[in-house]
């Protein structure tokens, strides 16, 4: 309780009764806790006080909350934010994440479903602003090595992948991920896209879209994609939506648009069963095709909190039987043709190097 002493969390509802439930919870976490009956009022009382958090409702009389996210996020760049609804639309949850919100809650809501939503928006702001002052501390050398270059789109690109790094770092550690499963899949895609034959020029497109695939997850609630038993029919509707809602956050940003064939088709299957578009064969988009294989490599040659890591034989036999159906043969071929090598080339990266930039 004592880390969370000096934090300043705002409270914007209309619902008097939601605003103090909230407060009181919050207080007893050791948060500081402030409150606004409306959009405006909390607009009002962010220019008095710094604040690390903001917890709005979506739906209020006059200016909502979908406004105040807009006006926090061109005044307080920094501030996290989550959003209540009492509305089940993903349209508007996508257009929250894509305005910076960091998460969103449907009411009615569990006490404990909001905090956990307040500690990860917490964490991933940290982890924002710890990447933008190791950007920072890297400046004078960038300018140094990197004179030829045009230096605003350098840092707009920077920009880009250091947010969405902490984002994907957030998201494994939200699904209890270890080992950073999705820097893992990122080089066994680029591994395996380089023996396929991909050109150089796009393999960073491949290594942005593997990172990544799973940025849609955000998009999904906690109560889906950390459910203990298996899924409904309904919650695996709202599952699979997430290769979409992938795409909308990602899409209209030129520097990821190549990326997005990876987040958009990586569930999509060679025979046609897969998700969202059921579509097969050379229509997947290869870079998806290639995902699909260092995908299920690493999901088998890792531990799981049910199961321990399997040898790479075993994964190559899964592979080679799912291959014509789940996989494309000739990318399956070409990994287990080419395995000694990505393999080899793959493991000093993930023991001794940190994540690259990607730009």
């Amino acid at each position: 309780m004592a880390a969370n002493k000096n934090v300043s969390i705002l409270v914007v509802d209309d619902e008097q009764l939601i605003r103090t439930a909230l407060r009181d919870v919050l207080s007893s976490q050791g948060y500081d806790v402030a409150m606004a009956g409306s959009a405006r009022a909390g607009l009002e009382a962010l220019a008095g006080k710094g604040f690390e958090l903001l917890l709005s409702d979506i739906n209020m009389p006059g200016e909502d909350g979908v406004w105040l996210l807009g006006e926090v996020k061109e005044r307080y760049p920094d501030m996290a934010v989550v959003m209540l609804t009492g509305v089940d639309d993903v349209k508007t949850a996508v257009g929250c994440l894509r305005k910076g919100a960091s998460d969103y809650i449907k009411k009615p809501f569990r006490m404990d479903e909001v905090l956990g939503a307040v500690m990860n928006a917490l964490d991933k702001r940290r982890l924002v602003l710890e990447n933008r002052a190791y950007q920072r501390s890297l400046e004078s050398m960038v300018r140094q090595r990197t004179k030829q270059l045009d230096q605003a789109l350098e840092d707009l690109e920077f920009s880009y992948m250091a947010t969405l790094e902490a984002l994907i770092a957030a998201l494994d550690a939200r699904e209890h991920e270890t080992q950073n499963h999705s820097r893992r899949v990122q080089l066994y895609t680029v591994g395996i896209a380089r023996a396929y034959g991909i050109s150089e020029e796009r393999l960073g497109d491949v290594a942005r879209g593997s990172l990544l695939h799973d940025i849609g997850k955000i998009g999904v609630s906690d109560n889906i994609l950390l459910k203990p038993a298996k899924l409904t029919a309904e919650e695996w509707v709202d599952m699979r939506r997430h290769p979409e809602i992938g795409f909308e956050i990602l899409r209209g940003i030129p520097y990821f648009e190549n990326a997005t064939r990876i987040v958009r088709y990586h569930h999509e299957k060679w025979d046609g069963t897969g998700y969202p578009f059921g579509i097969g064969g050379n229509d997947i988009p290869v870079e998806a095709r290639l995902f699909a294989v260092a995908d299920t490599f690493d999901a088998m040659t890792s531990d799981r909190v049910y199961r321990r890591a399997q040898p790479p034989a075993n994964a190559v036999e899964e592979l080679l039987r799912f291959s014509g159906t789940q996989f494309d043969p000739a990318v399956v071929t070409c990994f287990v043709d080419n395995l000694d090598r990505i393999v080899r080339d793959v493991s000093p990266h993930l023991v001794t190097e940190p994540a690259p930039t990607l730009v």
